[in-house]
């Protein structure tokens, strides 16, 4: 297991939506389960508890409803040691729900959530202070108009201020046409410091079909991670190319795995720690979500600041 303690903990700063999470609480498909859990579910959300489970500082920021289940994903997440005091909540849109059906997918409850009123002028509430490391995903691009433009505004403010961007990619199928995706993801990720793509959501998009061919595409990345499933992820960085076997488990529910192994890949980079060791600690994260029907393993992590979002 990677050893995170002798760097001093570092600021990872978040931005997505949030979703409340529903899922069996065995890997039992929803129509034949009989007990349920109602936990915080979102891509950006989910690395910001990883890595500080990793014992780095992480803040998330997003929009969500003034409901019951807004206020469980802020409990959920402050209980995981993410600061979520620049959280705006959203009297006006709903909290987004989603439920993990294990082996059969996802089903998503999102239409006119709070998140999808992100827009360009939240970026002014997002809290930079002390920020080492910017983390978004092409979600946010998806969801709505807005949302997309306010991830822009997002990027560039945080390239003027110097803040390293990471950029998972993320494609989500039902949010989007592959012919709308494929050129704005592109975009995103060809202006990131950090990105993270499947070799085969790559393949989907662009018609890479080999890590090769996605560094020949994203040339320019300074920091490229292509992930191969069960197979490994290749690091493409001033180090050269790494590559780093994944670590074999049995699988109860791959959803949430990717965000994981960014998780742990970003609070490797936060503690200093070579390519090769940042990608093993991904396959770690990655091995316990996948042995799991969560998104975050059971753990403690640091006391986050508590102090209550700005409501709107």
């Amino acid at each position: 297991m990677a050893d995170f303690s002798p760097s001093p903990a570092r600021m990872l700063l978040a931005v997505g939506e949030t979703m409340a999470m529903v899922t069996p609480t065995t890997a039992v498909a929803v129509r034949g389960a009989d007990a349920f859990r109602v936990e915080a579910g979102g891509a950006e959300s989910n690395v910001a508890a990883h890595v500080a489970a990793l014992g780095h500082h992480a803040r998330w920021f997003s929009r969500l409803g003034d409901d019951p289940l807004g206020h469980r994903i802020l409990d959920a997440l402050a209980e995981r040691g993410v600061d979520t005091s620049s959280v705006i909540i959203d009297r006006t849109g709903p909290t987004g729900l989603y439920v993990k059906d294990p082996g059969r997918g996802v089903h998503y409850y999102r239409r006119g959530s709070a998140a999808s009123a992100l827009a360009p002028a939240d970026v002014d509430r997002v809290d930079f202070d002390g920020v080492d490391l910017l983390h978004v995903s092409g979600i946010t691009a998806a969801i709505s108009d807005s949302a997309a433009l306010f991830l822009a505004r997002l990027l560039e403010r945080a390239r003027d201020a110097g803040i390293p961007r990471s950029f998972d990619v993320n494609h989500r199928a039902p949010l989007w046409t592959i012919e709308t995706a494929a050129p704005v993801l592109l975009e995103l990720a060809r202006d990131a410091d950090v990105v993270f793509v499947g070799r085969d959501e790559a393949e989907a998009l662009w018609g890479t079909s080999t890590a090769g061919a996605v560094r020949d595409l994203l040339h320019d990345v300074p920091e490229l991670i292509v992930k191969d499933g069960d197979v490994g992820a290749t690091a493409y960085a001033d180090a050269g190319v790494v590559f780093e076997p994944a670590l074999r488990v049995e699988v109860l529910e791959a959803v949430g795995a990717g965000d994981a192994f960014a998780g742990g890949y970003l609070a490797g980079r936060l503690s200093g720690h070579p390519v090769a060791q940042r990608l093993r600690s991904g396959h770690e994260r990655a091995a316990q979500v996948l042995a799991t029907t969560s998104d975050i393993p059971d753990e403690p992590s640091p006391a986050a600041d508590r102090r209550r979002p700005t409501r709107q």
